[in-house]
């Protein structure tokens, strides 16, 4: 059978088989952890069958990688949305803050998302705040006057 390789299917395939073999599994061992048969899997590595979230879900997990990287590798996400999906994984993973804290956070980078879109839009560069004054003391003094000497009378 001629391959059809349409698209990322063939990098998706070649993806898979060194991510196997990288786990150190055959063909026949991943089939069986992710649950699909092991001529289907086959065709997956070749690139002759596109898969569907589901089973990708279920091949991803079996090889202990993340599901939207395969999902970016099949053309079912973009690479945008892949990042966005695993930086709010890492931020709901946390567990030095507590749950109120990563809803505000989710929150907070969603408003900055939005906002980033909306300057992108419209063509409008962002510019970066005006830093604040170091921690350690503030800035250099601007030139004054200089202050009369304690001998001498202020002038009038």
């Amino acid at each position: 059978m001629a391959s059809l390789n349409v698209g990322n299917l063939g990098n998706l395939g070649d993806y898979l088989r060194e991510q196997r073999r990288t786990a150190q599994l055959s063909l026949r061992q991943l089939a069986e952890a992710a649950g699909v048969s092991n001529p289907y899997l086959s065709q997956i590595e070749r690139g002759l069958r596109k898969p569907s979230a589901e089973v990708l879900q279920q091949v991803a997990k079996a090889l202990r990688i993340s599901a939207e990287t395969l999902y970016v590798r099949a053309g079912i996400l973009d690479e945008k949305e892949r990042e966005e999906l695993e930086t709010r994984a890492v931020i709901l993973a946390d567990p030095s803050i507590n749950e109120r804290q990563k809803q505000v956070l989710l929150q907070i980078y969603d408003s900055f998302r939005k906002e980033n879109a909306a300057d992108a839009a419209s063509g409008a560069v962002s510019e970066p705040a005006p830093e604040s004054a170091p921690e350690s003391g503030p800035g250099p003094v601007p030139a004054a006057a200089p202050a009369p000497d304690a001998d001498e009378p202020p002038s009038s």
